[in-house]
């Protein structure tokens, strides 16, 4: 079974990610790499997903310090640092697609991310990174305007019921 473009896109900006983190390598000539690799080993992939895949690795690069602090305040029990590698850039490219990017429904974001956590991280994975999207999303109006430098919409206030005094 073929998998998806966008999902295909995610897991390898997930693996790319990972390689960046892990060894410091430049996260472009690492794509690069991987799409040649892509091409001898298997087939060319489709252009959607390079795409989409570029897309993300740009967007995670250009917003990781903001991600990186989101993460720190929304998963306060764990130092960045002793998060595992795999759901630290699950987070990233999640809070990519919910925060800086509007191409994707949120639930479908989070959706997205638990799967891929469930694909290449531990166990305790999918319910970790679904904890601290969950909490995430709770406040993205008011993140979106912080990272964004926007003014979040206000949600309106229900006016209470008048009440009218009896005839």
């Amino acid at each position: 079974m073929t998998m998806k473009p966008r999902r295909h896109a995610r897991c390898l900006t997930l693996e790319v990610l990972y390689e960046v983190d892990l060894a410091q390598h430049n996260p472009y000539e690492v794509l690069q790499y991987r799409l040649e690799r892509q091409i001898e080993e298997e087939e060319p992939l489709d252009k959607s997903v390079t795409e989409f895949t570029r897309e993300l690795l740009q967007g995670v690069q250009a917003n990781r310090e903001n991600m990186d602090r989101l993460i720190v305040r929304y998963a306060p029990e764990w130092p960045l640092d002793q998060i595992s590698v795999i759901d630290r850039n699950i987070l990233r490219i999640a809070i990519f697609e919910i925060i800086f990017d509007d191409s994707t429904p949120i639930k479908v974001a989070i959706n997205e991310a638990v799967e891929l956590a469930k694909s290449y991280g531990s166990d305790s994975a999918p319910r970790f990174v679904n904890g601290v999207l969950g909490t995430l999303t709770e406040t993205v109006e008011s993140l979106r305007a912080e990272l964004m430098g926007q003014e979040p919409v206000p949600t309106p206030v229900p006016e209470p019921p008048i009440e009218v005094e009896g005839d």
